[in-house]
């Protein structure tokens, strides 16, 4: 099954079968669902988690409560600024700038930018844990997003910037439904999970496939460079 056809047919199930929750309809987004809080917590309690400062999170409605679960835990977390677009890419979540009746709210979509700090590429500490959003992820490892490529492509960016190596860890967490033996070989670019988490279970992939060490500039589009100052500054980098 290619993964456009996948795509489908998940977001199809989810919202079959009831376990899809809002926002509504799950098609063309990172579906949320149900017990996604169940989820976050199965991840709270990995030693991973527990032993994570900073954490990087998409800011997907299936992980808010991920990124929630992290500032009541006193961790720092950062999302990236949509599409890159900005010199400061990535938003910074410190809980100790955060008032403690506001850290529910700090990392929804629609409040962050009133919490957070924006910060460039130099201020990055060393990320000891990445948190995605999927569409479908696999028992081994491999996942698929809503297919426009922007959490591989941040997690590049944050390989380009040493903020993360071969050794962090990256997770997912999904509804038991997302969970398939049916996704495609991943591509190149693809991030594989090192752990798949549900609200009934853990998976730990000991994934077979290999981790992008960069960015692929041959595969680049040249807009995203246009849009995306960072990734100008990173191509001048590695051509100096």
């Amino acid at each position: 099954m290619d993964k456009a056809t996948l795509r489908t047919t998940v977001w199809d199930d989810l919202e079959s079968s009831g376990a899809a929750r809002f926002p509504f309809p799950p098609h063309g987004r990172i579906p949320n669902f149900a017990d996604a809080t169940a989820a976050a917590e199965r991840l709270a309690a990995t030693p991973e988690w527990a032993a994570a400062d900073a954490v990087k999170a998409n800011p997907d409605a299936p992980q808010l409560p991920v990124r929630r679960r992290a500032l009541r835990e006193g961790k720092t977390v950062y999302m990236a600024v949509p599409r890159l677009r900005d010199e400061e890419c990535f938003y910074e979540l410190d809980p100790a700038r955060i008032d403690d009746d506001d850290l529910d709210s700090a990392p929804t979509v629609s409040h962050v930018e009133t919490y957070a700090d924006k910060v460039g590429p130099d201020a990055l500490p060393p990320i000891d844990l990445v948190v995605s959003g999927s569409v479908a992820a696999s028992e081994a490892g491999a996942r698929v997003g809503k297919g426009e490529g922007f959490s591989d492509l941040e997690y590049a960016v944050l390989r380009g910037l040493r903020a993360v190596s071969a050794e962090t860890t990256v997770a997912t967490t999904v509804h038991e439904r997302q969970v398939r033996d049916d996704l495609p070989e991943p591509d190149a670019h693809d991030v594989p999970m090192d752990l798949v988490v549900t609200p009934e279970r853990l998976v730990r992939t000991e994934t077979p496939y290999p981790r992008p060490e960069g960015i692929d500039w041959d595969a680049l589009p040249d807009e995203r460079l246009d849009e995306m100052p960072v990734l100008r500054r990173l191509r001048d980098e590695s051509d100096a």
